[in-house]
């Protein structure tokens, strides 16, 4: 895999939280390989996706590292990714989501709300959204905001699994036809593939010409 879509040890293909997400268990070798072993590689994550800064993880870390409390929120991470993992894939085939995955999406968003504050952007404002995490918990915040809005704002014929591999992606190109979760990763190898399939029917064609059979 290219270096170029990973960062401290993490894939962003996703142009999505949400899918960023779910691409923590990708397929290396021909095995799954989980990137969420356990709470200190879930900060890490949270930091390389631009929702932690260092102070915010050194402070989890210190104060949590290493306690139940982590492990449990570690465990229930994962599991809510494999949940979302086919709950997006239905998504994308049919548009309806299941009342269970919305009341579960809810709730996580009640108890672990994100805020909206006020800030310059130059000569003028705009607002944007953070979370304050006290607890391991409240790292649920960002991921339960960013699927609902997946599910609400993003145009799910674009929302895709690669052609090639587990990983998925929000198509953002202009004719939407994306296909693969990289040039990186699988685009190029796909393009490797077709051109040697095609090769190999020109070179059966011309010997058949040759023989004329």
């Amino acid at each position: 895999m290219s270096k170029l879509d990973w960062k401290d040890g993490f894939l962003f293909v996703g142009n999505q939280l949400a899918l960023d997400f779910l691409n923590t268990r990708p397929v290396q070798n021909g095995e799954p390989s989980e990137l969420l072993p356990d709470f200190s590689a879930l900060l890490r994550w949270f930091q390389a996706a631009n929702q932690l800064n260092s102070r915010q993880v050194g402070s989890l870390q210190r104060q949590w590292g290493g306690s139940a409390n982590a492990q449990r929120t570690t465990e229930a991470m994962r599991q809510l990714r494999e949940k979302l993992r086919k709950e997006i894939l239905d998504w994308e085939r049919s548009g309806w989501v299941q009342h269970s995955t919305q009341d579960q999406l809810n709730k996580l968003m009640a108890e672990h709300p994100m805020r909206t504050r006020l800030r310059t952007n130059g000569k003028s404002y705009l607002t944007e959204l953070w979370f304050e995490p006290r607890e391991p918990e409240d790292l649920f915040a960002p991921l339960a905001h960013s699927v609902a809005r997946l599910f609400v704002t993003a145009d799910r014929k674009r929302v895709r699994k690669c052609a090639q591999c587990v990983l998925h992606f929000y198509d953002t190109s202009k004719k939407g036809t994306r296909r693969w979760c990289s040039m990186q990763l699988c685009g190029n190898r796909l393009k490797v593939a077709a051109y040697a399939t095609r090769r190999r029917q020109r070179a059966h064609k011309a010997q058949k010409n040759d023989t004329g059979v």
